[in-house]
């Protein structure tokens, strides 16, 4: 699960490189380790120049803030949803993507509306009968590593294509006919 992060993304990126029409809406609160999966990549993104972030730690898109911000959304949009999950003992540190929205808020038992053109969520904990308490006591190391991945994996990807379209542009440029044109 987790080698399918990177293609993941860098294929989003290839269907949708302009990074002005991407938003990621952050799913999660700074007052709960494990619920905080979200916000962190929010700071993580907005640190490294990503502009269309919906989730921070400064200020989260907790379940309350869910849907307001599913309104404020331009219907062009490509939105990424992202979100911490709780799963199976092994699946712990994996991620979850999809092609389609995700379902914020499952794992404690709250109906939100599904949100997001693709999702990515992180199994920060093992599922258990107080979902609330395991989200609660999940490492705080554990999230921070996890948080840190997906936002590496994110700008990997849409810097990959960026630099894909740039040498593509570069070798239109330099040839025409067969003929080096310097």
């Amino acid at each position: 699960m987790k080698s399918e992060l990177k293609p993941f993304l860098e294929r989003i990126a290839g269907e949708h490189p302009d990074r002005s029409r991407v938003v990621f809406i952050c799913i999660g609160s700074d007052r709960s380790t494990g619920d905080s999966f979200g916000p962190l990549i929010g700071s993580m993104l907005k640190e490294r120049g990503w502009t269309n972030v919906i989730g921070t730690l400064e200020q989260p898109c907790d379940a309350h803030a869910v849907e307001h911000a599913a309104l404020t959304l331009q219907e062009d949009a490509v939105v990424i949803a992202i979100d911490a999950c709780l799963g199976k003992p092994k699946s712990i540190g994996a991620y979850i993507t999809a092609e389609g929205p995700l379902q914020p808020g499952k794992a404690i038992g709250r109906r939100l509306p599904p949100i997001g053109s693709y999702s990515i969520a992180g199994v920060v904990n093992m599922n258990g009968p107080k979902a609330y308490w395991m989200l609660q006591t999940t490492s705080l190391y554990r999230v921070m590593q996890m948080a840190k991945e997906v936002s590496e994996a994110i700008d990997a990807a849409w810097g990959r294509n960026e630099q894909q379209q740039s040498i593509g542009k570069h070798n239109k440029t330099k040839t025409h006919k067969g003929v080096f044109m310097p």
